[in-house]
């Protein structure tokens, strides 16, 4: 195992840093202490040749100018939260509000934050940690949040997000990683003809501003069954009105029950071969399609169109804090937090 790390930029007297784990099959991951952001995972396709599979910039800037959370770490709380409000242990909170009347990704928080890292390898695994503390009061949320982000590779070429967080009052928590996949290698092609495969019987039905509804439909002999492989062209063309509504994916689905050590999601790009499946200690899952991607960035030296990559985003339910029978996403303070999820990437 190998880790390199170059400049990436300078936010404020901050200096990023990009951190690259390499295995020995050749696999790389990187990442910058600007927002937790993956930048980087090339894995090679049945012929050997390796790409970049995610959506990521090459100067920091570019990261500080958009707006779509590419490979960011994201929280307080992943997802909305309407009216950028809740009730936590009888005291009513206000949290900034930065997608209209609603809180999108915790205020724009983590991504945003210049982390402090530090490295680590072994014969079988290098890994990068990132740690940060969001204070009393940022963006709203009570607590001194102490947060930890772990991404490692190993010689499975899997690419392993651990969390940790500790607060000094009841608080929320509920991250998640905003990595856009393109396993064509190529953000200039669309993930349309992916196969989408997901261990999830029901779904979060949204209203017209995302915001869920409180209902939790079944998926079966929709477009939203991924039971088994789908192309993802099929449900984002089709007149589902959930489809129509969000233009595409913008859902969270509901893993079933019992199902804690098998393969929750996969993901194909049938013309490379390449493959990443998902493991996860998450309750659900946000696939997000690029929806509202519109060519107000470049990547390749090309405008980022509609639906250039696809998000397998694992955390609690959207909105959990305000819907009844979505879990609890509290954190308290006798309590930690840990999650991990892991994508393994192969070829078919």
């Amino acid at each position: 195992m190998i880790i390199f790390e170059k400049k990436f930029g300078v936010v404020g007297d901050d200096q990023i840093t990009e951190y690259t784990l390499e295995n020995s099959q050749g696999m790389q991951v990187s990442a910058i202490n600007y927002g937790g952001t993956v930048t980087k995972i090339s894995v090679p396709d049945r012929y050997g040749k390796r790409e970049n599979v995610v959506l990521g910039f090459d100067s920091v800037a570019e990261y500080q100018q958009q707006t779509a959370f590419l490979g960011a770490t994201v929280g307080r709380v992943a997802g909305r939260i309407a009216l950028g409000k809740f009730t936590l242990d009888g005291k009513n909170y206000q949290i900034s509000q930065n997608e209209g009347e609603n809180q999108l990704h915790g205020g724009g928080g983590f991504n945003q934050k210049v982390w402090q890292a530090k490295t680590y390898q072994t014969e079988s695994e290098a890994g990068v940690i990132f740690t940060t503390v969001s204070p009393d009061g940022e963006f709203g949320y009570p607590g001194n949040l102490k947060v930890e982000v772990t991404f490692s590779l190993n010689e499975f070429n899997q690419w392993k997000v651990h969390y940790l967080g500790e607060t000094d009052q009841s608080t929320l928590f509920n991250p998640t990683n905003h990595v856009y996949f393109n396993l064509t290698g190529n953000p200039k092609q669309s993930i349309l003809d992916h196969q989408l495969m997901l261990v999830s019987d029901r779904f979060v039905a949204l209203q017209s501003d995302l915001i869920p509804t409180g209902e939790l439909l079944e998926v079966s002999g929709t477009a939203f069954d991924f039971q088994r492989p789908e192309v993802l062209r099929r449900g984002i063309s089709s007149q589902h009105a959930q489809n129509k509504l969000a233009q595409g994916y913008d859902h969270a689905f509901v893993f079933k029950a019992n199902q804690e050590q098998q393969v929750k999601a996969s993901l194909v790009e049938p013309m490379s071969g390449r493959r990443v499946q998902m493991y996860t200690d998450c309750p659900s899952v946000v696939v997000y399609s690029g929806n509202q991607f519109n060519g107000e960035f470049e990547l390749a030296d090309a405008p980022v169109q509609q639906y250039a990559g696809i998000t397998l985003e694992t955390q609690g339910l959207p909105d959990a804090v305000n819907q009844q029978g979505f879990g609890s996403i509290q954190l308290n303070a006798d309590k930690k937090f840990e999650s991990e999820t892991i994508y393994q990437f192969d070829v078919i």
